[in-house]
């Protein structure tokens, strides 16, 4: 109700400024005597075309002005000049449906100069006022009200692009996430399959010589030791190829660090609270000490978060420059004026001093942790 009054508020106004004119020209001028009842049906019937003109579609809005204004002419001609103040309002009618520049909107204020029954000061301010609020309507309320719709609909296409780049940075961040559990799927699988060609022939081998030591060891002593010896070499070949192997295919840390971070996004989202991870820059530049103070660090921060702070969001920040690594662990929940070093955040700060790092809080809104390690 209140946002139809709003956008019709305008012509619910001039209607009543309409109604307010006719009635002050009649009971100033005793329009009521004489031939008062076909004045008051001109009178009507020229309340009802300006009324009904704001029930038509806007190309026929101007059929119906025209209409008005030959009423207008018809009462001029019955009663002479006593309803010049019509013709006024008409004319910002006229106006206000072309919307030119604000020097028409001075012209009609003329027709108040013509002699009628009313004092030409008083039709003058009349006129005036009535100028005013048409005015004050279409060159301050109306851009007004059109600036404010550019503005909402520009926020509201904002809106749609930053959820739909937040939707892109989440399928993007989903996809690596993805192709990074595959890379050490495979990187499993590859292993296994390494271990499985280069050991299986081995151990058996030594399996069988073994049970071939068991028959022999006590006829042919000397046979049974060179063969334990060439079990032992074989083993030993074996484990230095395991070693090689296992250092060859190793997943890389930060790989794992990124899965485990997502992980723990993972379980917030789960929980009801949208955790998202953005990293930029080369992060297999990370030393693995680093990793490992950004991962404790990171689930230390993420639980006081999803324990106290009554957020809905989340997101942690990994950014590698030149010389420094950046982090950043930030919710929007209700934040604290007084930080209190408990276990958690004593822990954070010891790990960040055994590397030379700098650990700093934001609290005004919501609570963020900033981490500077230098590379």
């Amino acid at each position: 109700m209140e946002e139809r009054f709003r956008n019709h508020y305008f012509v619910l106004l001039r209607i009543a400024l309409l109604l307010v004119l006719e009635v002050y020209i009649i009971l100033s001028q005793s329009v009521l005597t004489g031939a008062s009842v076909e004045v008051l049906l001109i009178l009507a019937l020229f309340i009802g075309v300006i009324a009904g003109k704001e029930l038509m579609e806007r190309r026929y809005q101007i059929i119906w002005l025209a209409t008005a204004g030959v009423i207008w002419i018809i009462m001029l001609s019955a009663v002479g000049t006593t309803f010049t103040l019509l013709g006024v309002y008409l004319c910002y009618e006229v106006l206000t449906y072309f919307k030119p520049r604000l020097f028409w909107y001075i012209l009609p204020v003329g027709i108040a100069f013509i002699p009628s029954g009313i004092d030409s000061s008083v039709q003058l301010v009349i006129a005036a006022l009535v100028g005013l609020i048409y005015c004050q309507h279409d060159f301050v309320v109306e851009p007004y009200r059109k600036q404010t719709k550019e503005d909402t609909i520009t926020e509201q296409r904002l809106k749609h692009d930053i959820n739909r780049r937040e939707y892109e940075m989440k399928e993007e961040v989903r996809k690596s996430f993805l192709i990074a559990e595959n890379q050490m799927l495979e990187e499993r699988a590859e292993l296994s399959q390494t271990l499985h060609d280069k050991l299986g022939h081995n151990i058996n081998g030594s399996v069988y010589q073994l049970e071939a030591v068991k028959v022999l060891l006590e006829k042919e002593p000397d046979v049974s030791r060179e063969m334990v010896q060439a079990v032992i070499d074989q083993l030993r070949s074996g484990m230095d190829e395991i070693r090689a192997i296992l250092r060859k295919e190793r997943p890389k840390k930060y790989k794992l660090a990124v899965l485990q971070l997502e992980k723990l996004c993972e379980e917030c989202r789960a929980k009801g609270v949208d955790a998202t991870l953005i990293t930029e820059g080369e992060l297999k530049g990370i030393p693995e000490k680093y990793l490992e103070v950004i991962l404790d660090n990171a689930y230390e921060a993420v639980s006081n978060s999803m324990k106290y702070a009554k957020c809905t969001r989340i997101k942690i920040s990994i950014h590698v420059l030149n010389k420094m690594i950046r982090c950043s662990i930030s919710d929007n929940g209700m934040g604290c004026k007084e930080i209190i070093d408990g276990m958690g955040i004593s822990g954070m700060r010891k790990r960040i001093r055994e590397i030379n790092g700098i650990l700093d809080f934001e609290t005004e809104v919501g609570f963020t942790i900033n981490m500077l390690l230098p590379l």
